[in-house]
Formats: structure tokens, C-alpha cells, sequence
């Protein structure tokens, strides 16, 4: 062969294996999927409690990349708007409106901002005023809707401080307390050329095992522009005039007692972390009365970077400062009673402390809990659930307290993986403190359980029990019709059984109705909003049921195309997505989840949308990884049940008729994206994977992930073996990585999707990295997310939906 021809098969052989470039311009999918994606959802719909007003709000569907590409501080954990004291990453209300329930008239709203980019919909405990947030690029201000008048009404004068979140609160029907600024945001410090010095972290001896966080403090200036950012100053709003609460400074939170006499503060101190959020810093907690004077200052709080590593171990210090919501002013606290160390032998692990205003008595113990204390639902002397847990052996229990006499009774123990024995979340109503609190039937002897899920073998089926809490029997008061999927939303009226209801099939559009349980009337229908999919119209969908090599009961949700005959039209390309989820219990991870009978709703992340282009879509199947034994943890054998997880779903589409094995993908997000790694290193079964926003090298994630609670150092073996990184040089089917440049989500660093890439390149697997400019762990932008279906689609259709052998015979004719 020539020395020319040598060079130009060298230069063909060298450009077929690496391509990279910056790509000129923004792709678009096929229309179907465009008009999918940008499709109008329905409205949202929050109705007040008397079942007399619905407020509709609708939001645009997804910004620009350019409204993304709006400065931000990535600071202390948290992501920041420098111009108007705010989140950055927001999704906005644009439009909204009232409905009355009784005459069915539709009002608009007079007075709001134009444009409107609302937020933070609350209404007032007498239900006749909504208020509500409206963010602009310099500032954050507060209105109030009068329902009477369908009219808003701009409430402050200083803008808004909400870059911790708390927005606002009502304290009554005309008072509401919120934080602003102190200083505009021109005065933040400005940007040194020359640092004062290095940055210095040091550590003497103490083990402060902590998780991967992102966006935390790394300097001095960091440290001055959080401190800036985060200080405001606690201002009260009665009918438009403001009052200032307090000295400025930096509030994490503010809670108001029931009787409205006392503020419960957490404030935030330095020294501020390097290795945890600003949730974690320093902080006291203190009690002030209603014009911000000192009362009592509680405790002193260490920063978070002390606590102990390992699920249910906590610092040892006080924690879970509340207000008891059925007394006035009563502040509830819990203790460790075993050093914070979970797997000290002891009766009782944690104990829960009260303490009356004017908070000087000697406290009291209210109970003890033989696991870690999780919260209390509060509803009278009598009465009150309290939850309590361990996250490691995914247990949660339920109990009943009598604060008279002192007695905690067991009434509920269950797994947390079990779907069919969760009785749902007691039903709450506001008391004369305007609290919520539990709501008693039968003479204060029976609570109500609303499970807007429902497991049951059958599939999801929603339910409304009701709970004896002396006898511990269960009836089920309602439960959803088989066939359809209907969920409670709001329990309107407890003792006549008027529900506020979501219903909904796979051909039915989810609509809001009224039903009556007692009078049983015909219910009624509140909304009638249309299918925004019409390209879904035709497409058939059905759980599949099926087992795993061993035994394992395993569904997965199969979208077909529309017209599609299996007899006619022979066995599709197949585009998998799943999820791993662990499992202490294998009759747990064999349970019916889901349910066949929903609406299909689609979102960015959808797999669903390639339905439309002639693929079978498996979404949602299961991937369990199970506890094997009683000395064993589920991740013990990660890629052994993965393995058995994948290959049962391609055996069964391919037992079907439906789905063709050799033409399968698999794909998933974050967890997901690290189990198609995975996948396509330890097994042959796909042609082609998608991997987004995973992390692929565990010894990133040194002291755990996911569910995983044990360290590297720990368990190095285990680490090394479920990082698909380790096995990048087994990974020859072809990949798609992608990663948001901006990621926030802990442990999902871009550098994972960076390295991953670098690795497989490097051993000459076939694989392409999008990096989506200023996105984060979850996507946003129009533009990217379009961009990013299409290169989803292009690369099923070029690594998927064409047989292997038609590609050869391809590439042999137009050579």
C-alpha cells in the first residue's frame, strides 16, 4: 500500500473514532415531539377550604436558555439571583383566575403585575385573600388578592429577602410577617483582584465524615457575599403597613407560635462552613415576643460538619425545635438518649421534651421512642400521631400519645418499601389557633388516613380510611373505582365525607370533581380540561407483569404505537428507562406499584415521546436490588440483580411479540444513568444506552450514595465494583452522556460525566458527551431540552431502530 493511501485511511480511521467539536447550533426533533414538549398543561388548582373558590394558575412551559444564563452565585448551598435577593432557578406562574364553585363564573383579577411572574400561593386562615410573590430581575414584592373584589393589591414598600426560601406567612387574617433587604444589591463587596491569601481548611484529629455537597463557600469572598445575601431584616405587614421585628440578621427560619405572642428564630452565625450548607452552619435558636424582644435564647447550635456518618446516627444535641400546635405557646424539642449513635444497646433512643411560655419552668418529658424520633401530628390533650423510624432498616412506626395521662401506644409498624400496608397521611384541619391538627371522628376516638396512592395488588387504587385508634382497626371509607385512577385531594368536610377529588384514566384527561360520600349524590364535576397530547391519541398502554431468574415479581409500563399489530408489524426497537430502588425485603420489591389506568403526562425527562417515532417504550421498569439476607445489604450484590433485572424485562417484551432483543436500549437519569452504565459494562443486552446526569465513579462519593451507608473505606471492594468507571474499558455499546454544565444535585458532579467520557474515548469505545450549557441536575431550558430530545432520537435511530445487519449491508453499498 502507498505511503498517500496509508495516510488517508489513517485520516478516515482517525476521524471515525473521535469526533469533537463544538456544535454551531440548536437541533430540533421531530414535530410531534416539539409540539409535545411545548404543549399547554392544564392549570393548577387550589381551592379553599369551605369548597366555595378555585384560584387556576397557569406557567409558561419552559424558559429560554438565555433567561438561564442570568447571573448567579452558586454559594452555601444554595443558588442565587444577585439581583433581586431571590433563588435563580424558578418556575413562574403567568397567568391566573377565579372561579366561583356555586354560581360556576369564571372572574378575572384586576390589579396584578404585568407581566406577571408569580409565586407562593397562600390563602389567609378566614379563606377571603390569597397572597402571593411577584419576582422581577430587581426585586421580590408581596400582593394580596381580595376574592370579594377579584382585585390584587401590591402589600410592601421594602422588597423581599427570600433567598432562604421562607418567603412569607400570614399570622392572622390581616398580618403577615416576611424578611427584606437590608442593602440594595449594588452594595455587595466587590470582587478583590488580590485575595487577602490562600484559602485555609483545617482539621485536627476530629472525624467529619460528609456528603459530596455542591455550591458551597470556598473563600473569604464567598463567605462576604453569603453574609450579604442572607441577612435581612423581619418585617411585619398589617393592612399595608410594615413594622420592623428585630435587628437584622441571618434568618434560617421564623415560626410563630399558635397564640401569635412569641416568634421561635433560628439564626444562622459564623464561622460559616466550607463543608456544609448554610442549613448546616452554626446557629442559635431563641425565642423572641411579637416586637422582636429577646424572651430566651434557647441553644447554641455546632455546625452540622460534626455529625456522624451513617443513616439514623445523628449529632448529640438537641434537635427538631417546634411549637406544639394544639396549645398556645409550647415548645417541643427531641434529645438522643443514645449519644446520637443508633446501634448503642439501649431501651430508648430518643426523647421528646416540652416546655410552656413564658419558657422558664424546668422542662418536661412528653415520651421516649425505642427507634429516631421522625415528628408529631398534634391534635388535642388527648391525642397526638407520633412517627418514628429508621432509615436504615426502612421501618416506620406510627404511635398514639396521650399527653394527659402520658401513655405512647404502638399502632402501626410497617416497612417503608411496603406499598400495600401504608395507610396514607392523617387527615389535618385547622384549629382555633389556625393550626393544622388532626381530625377526629366518633368522639375524638377515630382519625382519618388519606393515601393518595394506594398500593394494592391490583395497582395503585387511592383510598380514605378511617383509623380507631383505641381498637386499631382500619375501615375504608372510599376507595377508588378499578379502572380508573382517582385521588383525594382535600377533605372538605369530615363529617359529612365531602371529598375534593383528581380523576382520571389512560384515554381521560385528570379533572377535579366534588363527591359526597354520605349524601351520595351524583358527583360533581369542577373542571374539564382537554387531552394536551392529541399525538399520544391511538397509543395503547399496559403494566406488564413478569419474574426475575429468582422469583422476584417485577411490572413495567409498555407504550405501543398507534395502529401497531404485532402480527403485521413484527417485534419493535425498544427503548428501556428504570431507576434501581433498594429493597430490605424481597416480597416488598415484588409488590404492584403503579397504576395502568393514568393519564399519561409528559415532561422533559419523558421517555414516552419516542412512542410517536415507532418505538416500543418499556418506562418505569423495575429494577429492585435486594437484601439477600438478614447479614447482607441490598448493594451486595448490585450488578448481579441488575443483571437479572434487564435481562428479564428484554425476555419478556421478546416473549410478548412486542419488542425485538436485538434491538433494545436502555436509558435512565442520575441513579438511572449509573445503572445504564453499569448495564452496558456487564452485560451484551442492548445496542445502545442513554446516561444522563449520572455519577459513574463511587470513590467520588467516598462516604455514600443513594441508600448506601457505608464509607469507601468501609467497603472498598463494593465501591470499586458498582462504579461502572472501573469499567470503562468494557463498555463498547454505544453511549450517550449527558450532564447539565450546572448540576446542583449532591454527588452528580459534571466532572463524573467529564471523566466517564474521557475513559471510554480512551479505551476506543463508541460513546458522545452533550455538556448543556447553565443547566442543573434537572434541565430547564428550551431550547437544550429540545435539542436534547433530538439527540435522544438520533442516536435510537442510528444505534437502535436499523438491525446491525442492515447497517453493514448499508455501509457496503455506499462504499
Amino acid at each position: 500500500m502507498s505511503v498517500k493511501k496509508s495516510f488517508f485511511f489513517f485520516v478516515i480511521a482517525l476521524s471515525i473514532s473521535f469526533i469533537a467539536k463544538a456544535q454551531d447550533t440548536y437541533t430540533l426533533p421531530p414535530k410531534d415531539i416539539v409540539d409535545m414538549l411545548l404543549a399547554k398543561s392544564s392549570p393548577g388548582v387550589s381551592m379553599d377550604d369551605k369548597g366555595e373558590w378555585i384560584l387556576f394558575t397557569e406557567s409558561s412551559s419552559y424558559p429560554s436558555v438565555e433567561e438561564l444564563a442570568r447571573p448567579e452565585l452558586k454559594i452555601a448551598g444554595l443558588r442565587i439571583n444577585p439581583s433581586n435577593f431571590a433563588p435563580s432557578r424558578q418556575n413562574y406562574v403567568n397567568n391566573v383566575w377565579l372561579k366561583n364553585i356555586k354560581t360556576e363564573k369564571e372572574y378575572k383579577i384586576s390589579g396584578l403585575p404585568n407581566p406577571l411572574f408569580a409565586g407562593n400561593f397562600r390563602w389567609n386562615p378566614k379563606q377571603n385573600k390569597i397572597a402571593f410573590t411577584q419576582t422581577t430581575r430587581d426585586r421580590v414584592d408581596l400582593y394580596v388578592i381580595d376574592i370579594a373584589t377579584q382585585k390584587a393589591v401590591k402589600m410592601n414598600k421594602m422588597a423581599l429577602n427570600v433567598v432562604f426560601g421562607g418567603t412569607y406567612q400570614w399570622v392572622d387574617n390581616t398580618t403577615m410577617l416576611y424578611r427584606t433587604i437590608i442593602k440594595p444589591a449594588s452594595a455587595a463587596p466587590p470582587k478583590p483582584l488580590m485575595p487577602k491569601g490562600p484559602t485555609v481548611q483545617e482539621n485536627y484529629g476530629k472525624a467529619t465524615p460528609r456528603p459530596t455537597y455542591q455550591d458551597l463557600i470556598k473563600s473569604p469572598y464567598d463567605a462576604d457575599m453569603f453574609e450579604f445575601y442572607a441577612t435581612s431584616q423581619l418585617m411585619k405587614n398589617m393592612n399595608g403597613t410594615e413594622t420592623k421585628i428585630g435587628q437584622p440578621t441571618i434568618y434560617a427560619s421564623v415560626n410563630v407560635s399558635p397564640d401569635k405572642k412569641y416568634f421561635l428564630i433560628r439564626s444562622i452565625k459564623k464561622p460559616f462552613s466550607y463543608t456544609v450548607p448554610a442549613f448546616g452552619f452554626p446557629s442559635t435558636i431563641s425565642v423572641t415576643d411579637a416586637n422582636g424582644k429577646l424572651v430566651k435564647q434557647i441553644i447554641d447550635l455546632p455546625s452540622t460538619e460534626t455529625a456522624p456518618s451513617g443513616y439514623d446516627n445523628v449529632q448529640n444535641i438537641p434537635r427538631s425545635y417546634d411549637w406544639r400546635d394544639d396549645e398556645p405557646a409550647t415548645l417541643t424539642w427531641c434529645v438522643p438518649l443514645d449519644s446520637g449513635m443508633i446501634k448503642k444497646e439501649v431501651e430508648y433512643h430518643d426523647a421528646v421534651l416540652a416546655q410552656k411560655a413564658p419558657f422558664i419552668s424546668e422542662p418536661i418529658m412528653l415520651f421516649k421512642t425505642k427507634t429516631r424520633f421522625r415528628g408529631v401530628t398534634w391534635g388535642d390533650a388527648n391525642l397526638a400521631i407520633v412517627t418514628e423510624g429508621l432509615t436504615s432498616k426502612q421501618t416506620v412506626q406510627l404511635d398514639r400519645f396521650n399527653s394527659i395521662t402520658g401513655d405512647l401506644e404502638k399502632l402501626i409498624t410497617r416497612n417503608t418499601t411496603d406499598a400495600y400496608s401504608n395507610p396514607g397521611n392523617p387527615v389535618t384541619a385547622p384549629n382555633q389557633y389556625d393550626r393544622d391538627v388532626l381530625v377526629t371522628l366518633d368522639k375524638g376516638n377515630k382519625i382519618l388516613f388519606n393515601n393518595p396512592v394506594g398500593g394494592s395488588p391490583k395497582g395503585d387504587l387511592p383510598f380514605l380510611m378511617s383509623y380507631d385508634v383505641h381498637k386499631k382497626k382500619a375501615d375504608t371509607l372510599w376507595r377508588c373505582q378499578e379502572g380508573w385512577y382517582e385521588a383525594v385531594v382535600k377533605v372538605l368536610n369530615p363529617e359529612k365525607l365531602e371529598l375534593l377529588t383528581r380523576r382520571e384514566n389512560e384515554n381521560t384527561v385528570p379533572n377535579y370533581w366534588i363527591k359526597n360520600l354520605m349524601l351520595r349524590i351524583a358527583d360533581r364535576q369542577l373542571t374539564k380540561f382537554a387531552n394536551p397530547y392529541p399525538q399520544l391519541e391511538g397509543v395503547t398502554k399496559e403494566k406488564i407483569k413478569y419474574k426475575r431468574a429468582d422469583g422476584v415479581n417485577l411490572t413495567g409500563d409498555l407504550y405501543l404505537p398507534k395502529g401497531y399489530n404485532k402480527e403485521k408489524d413484527g417485534k419493535l426497537p425498544v427503548f428501556m428507562w428504570a431507576y434501581p430502588a433498594e429493597y430490605n425485603s424481597a416480597a416488598d420489591a415484588a409488590q404492584i406499584r403503579g397504576s395502568e389506568h393514568r393519564f399519561t403526562m409528559v415532561s422533559w425527562g419523558s421517555p414516552i415521546f419516542y412512542v410517536t417515532q415507532g418505538y416500543a417504550v418499556f418506562n418505569n421498569a423495575e429494577m429492585p436490588i435486594v437484601a439477600t439476607s438478614k447479614d447482607k445489604k441490598p448493594n451486595d450484590d448490585f450488578i448481579q440483580q441488575l443483571t437479572m433485572n434487564a435481562e428479564a424485562a428484554v425476555n419478556i417484551l421478546d416473549s410478548l411479540g412486542v419488542g425485538d432483543r436485538n434491538r433494545m436500549a436502555v436509558g435512565g437519569h442520575s441513579y438511572g444513568a449509573f445503572m445504564t452504565a453499569n448495564l452496558l459494562a456487564h452485560t451484551k443486552l442492548f445496542k445502545a444506552g442513554i446516561a444522563r446526569s449520572g455519577a459513574y465513579n463511587r470513590t467520588l462519593t467516598p462516604f455514600g450514595f443513594q441508600n448506601e451507608d457505608r464509607t469507601y473505606w468501609q467497603a472498598p471492594q463494593l465501591y470499586n465494583g458498582m462504579s461502572p468507571f472501573m469499567y470503562a474499558d468494557k463498555i463498547k455499546t454505544p453511549i450517550l452522556l449527558v450532564h447539565g454544565e450546572m448540576d446542583d444535585n449532591q454527588g452528580t458532579f459534571p466532572i463524573q460525566s467529564e471523566r466517564m467520557f474521557n475513559a471510554i474515548k480512551g479505551n476506543g469505545g463508541t460513546v458522545k458527551f452533550l455538556s448543556l450549557p447553565y443547566e442543573a441536575h434537572s434541565y430547564r431550558g428550551k431550547e437544550n431540552i429540545l435539542d436534547l430530545l433530538n439527540e435522544q432520537y438520533q442516536w435510537l435511530e442510528k444505534y437502535v431502530k436499523t438491525p446491525e445487519v442492515d447497517k453493514k449491508q448499508q455501509e457496503k453499498k455506499s462504499f
